[in-house]
């Protein structure tokens, strides 16, 4: 007797596996070992900064694209920050922030990657105190979107019926406080130097 063919799987089926993918978490392990990557990367950046002479050409492009890369970075936390505002309001769901969040990941990271590289041929004074406060912000935002990609899969567990917890509502918050503070920290600290 011939055997039944598999069926095929229904769409709440698919929509199941969906949700499930969603809940997971990314292992606690790769998290730390991408905060420990971005600090090695971020101090191999200032070992580059102090070894790299720019002419002119090449400091005006790079400071174009250091702005570039700011507006990128800093609107999208801001869009993202701006629907956290709404949801917590009650005008948005929280799916909402979760899609944007999601959406905007990739320009996020690529504006910081791009303050990054830039930063190196912007000759930073790395003895001035200012300088290496940035850096220290530029550290923190790094590696709180670390954290905050964990706090958008845990609350992915709330997308559909709400009620989050407290405490994961408090987490957020501080994340969000520390990515504004951080960006804008950093943003201020750069304008700064660039009138000296």
């Amino acid at each position: 007797m011939p055997r039944p063919l598999p069926r095929p799987p229904r769409t709440s089926d698919t929509a199941t596996a969906h949700a499930a993918a969603r809940h997971e978490l990314t292992p606690g392990w790769l998290l730390a070992a991408l905060g420990v990557l971005a600090t090695a990367a971020l101090a191999a950046s200032l070992w580059t900064a102090g070894h790299v002479r720019a002419d002119l050409t090449l400091l005006t492009t790079a400071r174009f694209l250091h702005v570039a890369s700011l507006v990128v970075g800093l609107g999208a936390v801001l869009a993202v920050d701006w629907f956290a505002v709404l949801w917590l309001t009650g005008r948005r769901p929280l799916a909402g922030v979760l899609d944007t969040a999601c959406a905007l990941q990739t320009p996020i990271w690529a504006g910081l990657g791009g303050l990054t590289v830039t930063g190196l041929f912007l000759r930073p004074d790395l003895g001035s105190p200012l300088t290496l406060v940035k850096l220290g912000l530029v550290l923190a935002v790094t590696l709180n979107g670390l954290y905050a990609h964990r706090l958008g899969q845990l609350l992915e567990r709330f997308r559909t019926h709400g009620g989050v917890p407290r405490r994961l509502l408090v987490r957020s918050g501080v994340a969000a406080t520390v990515s504004q503070a951080g960006w804008w920290g950093a943003t201020f600290i750069g304008f700064l130097n660039s009138q000296s």
